[in-house]
C-alpha cells in the first residue's frame, strides 16, 4: 500500500510586508516564511491545504522557501481582505474546481444590518448568497489512484461589524451596542452554516452514484477516495461540523464504527478522535482566551477510513505551545508561525 499524507494549516495572515495586514519589514516576513517552511519540510505532505493566504504572489514565496519540493500550486477565490485558501502538491493536479455560490435551494442569508441595503439597487446588500472565501477542490493521482481533496475556511467566530462612512460608524471589531453584538454573531453563524451546506453539497455531488443519485445506500464513499479539510471555525460537535460529516452515527471510537450501514457511502469521518492529547489536554488546534479549541479538521470517506484501514493523525505547532489569542486580529502581525496548529493525516491507499 502507498502512504498519502495530507496537511491542513491556517497560516495566519500570510501577507507580504507591503500589505496592510502584513508584517512591518522584509526581515519579519522572511522569519514568518522560514517558520512555516520548517514545519512543512518536517511533515513532508503530499498535498498541503492552506488557509489565510494573501495576494500578490505570497503563495509562490512560501513555495520557494520549502526544501520539500511542492511544485504544483493553486489558490482559491479571496474574501474582501484578500485572504484565500490554497493547495500545494508534490503531484500535478488532474482537475481543479472553485466552490463558492450557495447551492440550490438554499436562499441568501443575512450578513449585515438592513440599513446597508441600498434601495437604489435591485439586490439586497444586507444578504449574501455565497461563501466569504471560496472553497477549493483538486484531484490528483497517487500511484495511479485518484484522490480528491477539498479545503475551505469558514466564517470566523471573531465578529466583524459592517461600517460605512455616513451610515454606521465605529470600530470594525467592536460593537456599538449590545444589540449589534448579538445580531452580528447571528449573521456570522448564518454564513458559516451556508458555507457548511455548500461544501456538503459538493461532497454529495462527488459521492452520489450517477445511476441512482438520490439513494443514500448507493453512495460511492466505499470506493471513492475523498478528503475534506480546513479551518471550520467550529468544534467537533457544532452543527456546522456535523453537516459536513453527513449521515449521523458510526463515528470513530463508537460501537457503530465497526459495522457497515447504509450511510457509509455518503458519510465523511472526522479524524478528530485520532488526534493525540496535548500535554494531558484534549487535542486542540487553536487557543482562544486560554481555552484550547479544535476548529481545524480533516474528514475522509469510507474508502480511506474504515476498521480495516485506519489513518494516523496528529497536530503540529509553530510556535509550541500555541499563543492564546483574543479578539485582536492583528495581535501577531509581526510574529512568525501561526496561531493555529496544523492537522496532519496519513492515509493508506
Amino acid at each position: 500500500m502507498t502512504t498519502f499524507t495530507v496537511m491542513s494549516w491556517n497560516v495566519q495572515n500570510l501577507f507580504l510586508p507591503n500589505h496592510d495586514d502584513g508584517p512591518d519589514t522584509q526581515e519579519l516576513f522572511r522569519q514568518k516564511l522560514a517558520s512555516l517552511a520548517a514545519v512543512i519540510d518536517h511533515v513532508q505532505p503530499d498535498i498541503l491545504a492552506l488557509q489565510e493566504v494573501g495576494p500578490d504572489g505570497v503563495l509562490s514565496r512560501l513555495q520557494a522557501a520549502l526544501a520539500h519540493m511542492m511544485p504544483h500550486a493553486i489558490d482559491g477565490q479571496p474574501d474582501r481582505r484578500g485572504i484565500r485558501v490554497a493547495f500545494l502538491s508534490t503531484k500535478p493536479f488532474e482537475a481543479t474546481n472553485h466552490i463558492r455560490p450557495f447551492p440550490q435551494p438554499i436562499r441568501p442569508v443575512q450578513s449585515k444590518d438592513p440599513i446597508f441595503d441600498d434601495p437604489q439597487t435591485a439586490i439586497d446588500e444586507s444578504l449574501t448568497d455565497e461563501m466569504g472565501r471560496g472553497g477549493l477542490e483538486a484531484t490528483l493521482f497517487i500511484d495511479g489512484k485518484p484522490v480528491t481533496v477539498l479545503t475551505a475556511h469558514f466564517k470566523s467566530k471573531l465578529i466583524s461589524y459592517a461600517r460605512q462612512r455616513g451610515l454606521v460608524g465605529g470600530n470594525q471589531f467592536q460593537p456599538n451596542d449590545e444589540g449589534e453584538r448579538y445580531r452580528y454573531a447571528a449573521y456570522a453563524l448564518y454564513r458559516r452554516t451556508g458555507e457548511a451546506v455548500t461544501i456538503r453539497q459538493r461532497l454529495n455531488e462527488i459521492l452520489a452514484n450517477p445511476h441512482d443519485p438520490e439513494n443514500i445506500a448507493a453512495g460511492t464513499g466505499r470506493s471513492a477516495r475523498l478528503i475534506f479539510c480546513g479551518d471550520l471555525n467550529d468544534e467537533v460537535e457544532a452543527a456546522t461540523t456535523q453537516i459536513i460529516q453527513g449521515p449521523s452515527g458510526s463515528e470513530i471510537g463508537t460501537g457503530g464504527f465497526a459495522r457497515d450501514d447504509q450511510g457509509d457511502g455518503f458519510r465523511m469521518w472526522n479524524l478528530a478522535p485520532l488526534l493525540p492529547d496535548i500535554n494531558g489536554e484534549p487535542a486542540y488546534s487553536r487557543r482562544y482566551k486560554g481555552r484550547g479549541e479544535l476548529i481545524d479538521h480533516i474528514f475522509a470517506s469510507h474508502a480511506l477510513v474504515n476498521p480495516n484501514n485506519m489513518p494516523a493523525a496528529h497536530t503540529i505547532m509553530s510556535p509550541a505551545p500555541l499563543p492564546s489569542m483574543d479578539d485582536n486580529p492583528n495581535a501577531r502581525r509581526n510574529e512568525p508561525g501561526s496561531d493555529h496548529a496544523a492537522v496532519v493525516a496519513q492515509f493508506e491507499l
